[in-house]
Order: structure tokens, then C-alpha cells, then sequence
């Protein structure tokens, strides 16, 4: 099997560190690894299977020699850098923003849309981390049904936001049970802490965060079906990982619980977890460190007639919401003969 010879840039975050994970424990075909990140990350130890491998200085040269680059290093850095790598025929596959909404660049979940992929398009968007979870169950429901139109209201975990976002919690906890006063929020808005917060990213001028829009332009786009309208309510809970969400959805063709329950079963990156009667239902506090995601409490909705079903599910955030599907589009690219 050809080997190749792989970069994670922003190596010692949340994500990157993730990242070098999935490449590990999946044994991703890797000839040589590049850690790379901002200087006040150089020479910084990280472990490769188990030998030690040193942060380097990026810059817009680093992707000389490099087959495929996981990004996860921000917006800003993925525009100033990106193209320079992919210049260079590397494959990028960027965890940011960035390019998830150009047209020229593919937005990528694999068990949903890999036949978006090709030699030619060297930059690849990883989608939003709520927004990936969300589409790996409305695909195969979607297959059947034709789904028309989706509200979905997240909760999403803390992680989200980095390792700032997760000390952040932890902190406020700690304070909380030494009966100490909590200290004051900087990540979010607000205490995070036995509270929630209905705002995740900046408020746009119809009333939505980005974060909302994200899900409903993204959806469309993996999809491959702008009629798919998506309202989404976006929320932070007190959760150090995993995100979980309530959809709502209304098909084109009557959906009984049942058979979205066997299209569900079958489809690739699900696992069903629907016993109700035995209180079996996804939850974050199982899905951390998970590599699938959860799809649970499926039912008809009862305040139509119309061909409506609500679900829920959960997934980890770090790892199918960003790293995971980040080194499963590598193996994609692997699978396809593309890179």
C-alpha cells in the first residue's frame, strides 16, 4: 500500500491534537508527519506513535512535499495559507470556515456526498461540526422520503469553542462546589455553568447567529438540495463534549418511525439507540470519544398530519464533528485513487 507524507497544522489544539489521534488509532497510510503551528507552539514535543515529532513554524512554504494537510488552525490562517499548499498539489482538508460556502471548493461528509471529491480540487471544506452530524442522519431518510423541510434546535458542548471554552466550564465548576465566587465569563457571553446560552457566534441581520445559517447553507450544500429549507436554534450548554440536537422534519413521502428506524440501522456512521421502554436513548455523556454518530427517541409528530418526524442526535463534537470526518475524507481521497 503507497504511504503518504501528511501535515496537521494547528497540530496542539483542541482539534489537531484529535486529528493525530484518528490518524493513529486508524492507521491512516503516513510515510512521514508534519506537525505545524504558530510560534508560540514551535518545539513543542507532540507523540506520533509513540515517537516524539517537533511542532514546526508554518508558513506558506511548509506544504512543499506534502501529499494532504488537516487543517485546523482558524479562518484567517486557512485564507492566507491554504492555497499556497494546495499550489503545491497538496490536498488540503480544512476544518474552518473558510471555504465551506465556495463554490469551487467541495464540503465534504463522506458516508453523505463523497463523489463530490476530485483530483482538481485540492482544497476541501469540513463542514460545521453540528451541521455533520445533523446531514449522516438526514441522509438516508432523505434517500427514501425527500425531505422537505428541517427545524433543528442544538445543544452543543463546550468544546466547541477549544480548550478555553472547556477550562472555562471546569473553572466555574470548581468555584461552585468550594462555595467560591464563580469567576467572571471571558469565553462566553455569560456563566456557562449551570446556565445556557441561546447564542452561538454573532447575530446576523434576519435575526439568526452564524452559527444557525451555517447549519441551513451547509445542509443545502452537502445535500446537493437548495429546496431542503433548514431553521436552526443554536445553543451552548454546560457539557465538556459532545453535541446533541432535536430535529424535526417534514418529507415529501409518508416516514413511518419504523422504517426511518431500519434506514437508519443500515446506513453507514449510525448507530440507532432507540429502547425507550428501557430508557435507552443517545446521550453525550456516551457519545464522547465515539466515533459514530446516534440517532434515538424517533416518532411521528403528532400536532400534524402532514409526513413529519422528530429524532435526536448526539455525537462527539471533537472527533465526528471535526477530526474524525477530517482523516475519513483522507481515506476517501485514499479509497477514490484521488490523492
Amino acid at each position: 500500500m503507497r504511504k503518504y507524507k501528511v501535515a496537521v497544522v494547528g497540530a496542539t489544539g483542541a482539534v489537531g491534537l484529535e486529528m493525530i489521534r484518528m490518524l493513529e488509532t486508524r492507521e491512516f497510510p503516513v510515510e512521514t508527519i508534519t506537525f505545524l503551528a504558530s510560534e508560540g507552539s514551535r518545539g513543542k514535543k507532540l507523540t506520533y506513535n509513540g515517537k516524539e515529532v517537533s511542532v514546526e513554524l508554518l508558513t506558506k512554504d511548509s506544504g512543499k512535499d506534502v501529499d494532504v494537510a488537516l487543517f485546523s488552525a482558524g479562518s484567517a490562517v486557512s485564507k492566507e495559507i491554504a492555497p499556497s499548499f494546495a499550489n503545491k498539489g497538496c490536498f488540503v482538508i480544512d476544518n474552518s470556515g473558510a471555504w465551506r460556502m465556495d463554490e469551487n471548493v467541495p464540503l465534504v461528509v463522506p458516508e453523505v456526498n463523497p463523489n463530490d471529491l476530485s483530483k482538481d480540487k485540492k482544497i476541501i471544506a469540513n463542514p460545521n461540526c453540528s451541521t455533520i452530524q445533523m446531514v449522516v442522519a438526514l441522509k438516508p431518510l432523505h434517500d427514501f422520503a425527500k425531505i422537505k423541510r428541517v427545524i433543528v434546535s442544538t445543544y452543543q458542548s463546550v468544546s466547541g469553542t477549544g480548550q478555553r471554552g472547556i477550562n472555562e466550564l471546569a473553572e466555574q465548576i470548581r468555584a461552585w462546589a468550594k462555595d467560591e465566587t464563580l469567576p467572571q465569563p471571558n469565553k462566553f457571553q455569560y456563566q456557562i455553568a449551570f446556565n445556557l446560552i441561546p447564542q452561538i457566534d454573532i447575530f446576523t441581520g434576519n435575526g439568526y447567529t452564524k452559527e444557525e445559517m451555517k447549519m441551513t447553507n451547509e445542509t443545502k450544500k452537502i445535500m446537493g438540495d437548495n429546496s431542503i429549507e433548514v431553521s436552526a436554534t443554536c445553543v451552548r450548554v454546560p457539557v465538556f463534549r459532545s453535541h446533541s440536537e432535536s430535529v424535526w422534519i417534514e418529507t415529501e413521502k409518508p416516514l413511518a418511525p419504523q422504517k426511518a428506524k431500519e434506514l437508519l440501522y443500515q446506513a453507514e456512521g449510525i448507530q440507532l439507540l432507540d429502547e425507550p421502554e428501557s430508557k435507552k436513548y443517545p446521550m453525550p455523556l456516551f457519545a464522547e470519544n465515539m466515533k459514530t454518530t446516534y440517532v434515538g427517541r424517533i416518532r411521528s409528530d403528532i400536532s400534524t398530519k402532514n409526513n413529519a418526524l422528530t429524532f435526536w442526535v448526539v455525537s462527539d463534537n471533537l472527533l465526528k464533528g471535526a477530526a474524525l470526518n477530517a482523516v475519513q475524507i483522507a481515506e476517501t481521497l485514499v479509497k477514490k485513487d484521488i490523492l
